[in-house]
């Protein structure tokens, strides 16, 4: 047990020949200004493609993001973005260019109607959601459901959506259809 010392070498590093290393080199350069979270990446790369003047590459978003991330880092951003159907993508020689599969409404409605199908009991989210609305949202959201009941009534051949057989009728009142209807969703926004 002489006075050998089993730890790392004064002057750090078991690498002979290397200078200790620096303390960005540790934290990545402060977690560069603060490492970005998955969403906030994706947020970032959806606003370059949507200002982009077309489709674009992998390393025209990467430049426009301030080139602080790896190549690899924005293809797996992509490739993330386009399973969730947020981007669509061409071949163009051997890379892809890419575009995004919406406009900003489109991409939230997306993200809402992804979180609605994750939840096990639709009717309590949609119902908890429905209470939550302004007076002015309420009413632009009956606005848009009777437009779509009118084109789905309207489209030749067009297929309703089957109505459980033990779903309830909903409550008869002003504005209510004649005869026996059934239960629906916003239903419960109509006080029903």
């Amino acid at each position: 047990m002489g006075g050998k010392s089993f730890g790392r070498p004064p002057g750090g590093g078991g690498n002979p020949g290397r200078a200790a290393p620096e303390p960005e080199e540790f934290d990545g350069g402060r977690e560069r200004a603060r490492r970005r979270g998955q969403g906030q990446l994706e947020a970032q790369v959806l606003a370059a493609l949507h200002r982009a003047p077309g489709p674009a590459g992998a390393a025209w978003v990467q430049e426009r993001l301030g080139g602080d991330l790896a190549y690899t880092t924005v293809m797996t951003i992509l490739s993330r973005l386009h399973a969730k159907q947020a981007v669509t993508r061409e071949r163009s020689g051997r890379a892809y260019l890419w575009s995004p599969a919406a406009d900003e409404a489109g991409l939230a409605a997306l993200r809402m109607r992804r979180v609605l199908d994750g939840e096990p009991d639709r009717d309590a989210v949609l119902t908890s959601f429905v209470s939550t609305l302004s007076a002015q949202d309420e009413q632009l959201l009956r606005t848009l459901l009777d437009r779509a009941a009118e084109a789905a009534e309207e489209a030749p051949g067009a297929a309703r959506a089957p109505v459980p057989d033990d779903a309830p009728a909903a409550p008869a009142g002003p504005g209510a259809a004649p005869g026996p209807t059934r239960h629906h969703p916003s239903d419960e926004a109509r006080g029903g």
